[in-house]
């Protein structure tokens, strides 16, 4: 049983005598199992997520890109319980919170602690090891060159996995087009070394009760901040409200529009690899009007 071992990996990281005396399944994305862990004698609930064996890498990512951006502090997160695996399970154990959909004031609060979050300055961009994302994997190291780091680890590590799904050939000769050129989107400008989430997408972020903002599910890399900002536009979900506090806080570059849709396009191929379908035809579509941008 599932709940024995998440009871006995629970009770070690924390030093207590801890029993379940409850896991009912709730919502938590479409990779992992996802539980809520009631706690015996009253004990505290939990959030698990639970995958096969070979997924623990991802778990150790995730803890890895929580605790980071729970160093930050800027933004609230869930804390790192537990993790570990068996012979055929891995799994991590959060802290849970009572999550509410990001409404008007959790949503200016956020665009003001992202970009307080993006002023804190990087070394180097890159991260030190790779991560996810969604369940592709996100190649990171070290740069001290931003577009650079961009064009192999994001578009053709993207392109890559384009070739090995047997994804369109034009499609990807295209691509490869656009990152051999993409450094044009970034003459007379200067990214920041900021620490981002990386999957910065609405189903990602939400409120606690009392209108604070919580992220979870992060990909961390240090990169340019518009590439966070980016994907808050890209699948909805943020009211205008975190949009206009982050802008207040620390204005965009006037070629953010530009740039904007270039680093969308990461993160549309990889729904393209991951899902095939629509993305692709959106890829498509993205790589040609990138492309008349530099003609």
């Amino acid at each position: 049983m599932i709940e024995a071992a998440l009871a006995a990996c629970i009770s070690r990281a924390t030093g207590t005598d801890y029993a379940i005396e409850a896991a009912r399944p709730v919502g938590g994305g479409c990779i992992h199992t996802a539980l809520a862990l009631e706690g015996a004698r009253a004990g505290p609930r939990y959030f698990a997520k639970v995958n096969d064996a070979e997924r623990a890498a991802m778990f150790e990512a995730e803890a890895d890109g929580l605790e980071a951006l729970a160093r930050a502090g800027r933004v609230r997160v869930p804390g790192v319980i537990a993790r570990g695996k068996d012979d055929e399970r891995a799994w991590i154990v959060l802290e849970w919170l009572d999550l509410a959909p990001l409404a008007t004031r959790a949503a200016s609060r956020l665009g003001a602690a992202l970009a307080a979050q993006h002023r804190q300055s990087r070394p180097r961009f890159g991260w030190a090891r790779d991560n996810f994302i969604g369940s592709n994997p996100q190649r990171n190291g070290w740069s001290d060159d931003w577009p650079a780091f961009w064009r192999a680890n994001r578009l053709h590590a993207q392109l890559r996995f384009a070739a090995a799904n047997r994804l369109p050939s034009r499609m990807i000769d295209r691509g490869e087009r656009l990152a051999a050129d993409c450094g044009a989107f970034f003459r007379g400008y200067s990214a920041d070394k900021s620490l981002l989430h990386g999957d910065l997408w609405g189903g990602n972020a939400a409120a606690l009760a009392d209108g604070s903002p919580a992220l979870f599910d992060p990909a961390v890399y240090v990169g340019d901040r518009e590439a966070d900002v980016a994907m808050t536009e890209l699948f909805g979900g943020f009211p205008p409200d975190f949009a206009a506090a982050y802008r207040e806080a620390w204005p965009l570059d006037d070629g953010y529009r530009a740039r904007r849709d270039l680093y969308n396009l990461y993160h549309v191929l990889n729904h393209a690899n991951l899902f095939a379908g629509a993305y692709v035809e959106q890829a498509e579509r993205a790589i040609e009007r990138l492309l008349v941008e530099i003609a």
